[in-house]
């Protein structure tokens, strides 16, 4: 298959690994791909990353575009977007994809800018098919699909007379495709030279903190909303969860109103969950929380309303008080024990 067209994935590096988010871009990259029958491309930067490159030939890469510097130890805007936008205006792929993650969010606007065409930004969903304006056919065309209007709305979003048409996605919305140890792919290293202008923003210091909890990795979770009245009743759901060997989530609204923090948040504007279990307690469940958690394998809802939204996506629902069911739920689960 020839260079040209490739669909890319930006390889994000995390603590001298692979970060999920671009594992699951791989997945969905393969995808659209094999749809277009071109290679799946993935862009690999930073210092001492080369046997980094083995993990993206697994998870799908055909071909890995390396850059390996010690300029690049620590991502910078300007010398990654300058590589970036050189390789892709040399190879001209057809369709170029982030991590929606801070370093994504930054990095694809400015290469998107210089390169004169359109973003998309948090994606949910990707696919290839057709679009028709102004009595023009557009085939094979990138369908990226986004909420809007905080998430009252899905949007399909097409950029059809510029390449590379290119997305952020959200992390945890595409599935993690199993790794296929031996897998072979090209490595073409792609030479890096500094620039003055490098240096016009330079990394002091680098302070990392590991996120209070990891949803996206717990089978089960508990989740509460702003029914459950306050943070001292959150405490129930750290009960229940400790009794399921489970993680602690939590809505929009409940973050919010400063009953947990913000890195407990399932939704739209929070983690993507895929739990085997997920255990909703005084979450009415609007749109933007459905969206984080509606994949989850099984969903039991308490909620004093019979008619809350959460219900309708729910495989089991108690009606009745959050703060009167979970003691309930937490006694006679002790008591199978």
């Amino acid at each position: 298959m020839a260079p040209h067209g490739e669909v890319w994935v930006f390889a994000e590096v995390e603590e001298g690994r692979i970060a999920d988010v671009s594992i699951e871009l791989l997945g969905k990259g393969r995808e659209l791909a094999d749809t277009l029958g071109v290679r799946l491309g993935a862009m690999l930067l930073g210092k001492g990353v080369r046997p980094l490159a083995g993990a993206l030939h697994a998870h799908g890469a055909d071909v890995v575009y390396l850059a390996d510097h010690d300029a690049l130890a620590m991502y910078r805007t300007l010398p990654y977007a300058r590589w970036i936008i050189d390789l892709a205006a040399a190879k001209k792929p057809e369709i170029v994809l982030y991590g929606a993650t801070p370093t994504g969010r930054d990095l694809a606007p400015r290469v998107a800018s210089a390169l004169k065409v359109g973003l998309t930004a948090d994606c949910t969903d990707l696919q290839i098919g057709e679009y028709e304006s102004g009595g023009r056919l557009f085939s094979r065309k990138l369908l990226q699909v986004r909420p809007a209007f905080g998430g009252n709305v899905i949007a399909t979003i097409v950029s059809p007379e510029v390449v590379p048409q290119m997305a952020t996605v959200r992390e945890g919305v595409m599935h993690v495709p199993p790794a296929a140890d031996g897998r072979a792919g090209e490595l073409c290293e792609i030479d890096f030279a500094p620039a003055p202008e490098d240096e016009l923003v330079r990394v002091l210091e680098h302070h990392a903190q590991e996120r209070r909890v990891n949803l996206r990795g717990a089978p089960i979770i508990v989740a509460g909303g702003y029914g459950m009245g306050s943070a001292e009743s959150f405490k129930l759901l750290h009960d229940l969860a400790a009794t399921l060997n489970a993680a602690v989530g939590a809505s929009r609204a409940a973050v919010d109103a400063g009953f947990i923090h913000h890195d407990h948040q399932v939704g739209q504007t929070g983690t993507t969950v895929r739990p085997k279990l997920y255990i909703a307690c005084g979450i009415s469940g609007a749109v933007q929380h459905r969206a984080g958690m509606e994949e989850s394998q099984k969903i039991i809802a308490i909620n004093r309303d019979p008619e809350a939204p959460i219900f309708q996506i729910a495989h089991y629902g108690i009606v009745g008080d959050a703060l009167e069911v979970i003691p309930r739920l937490i006694k006679a689960l002790k008591g199978a024990m």
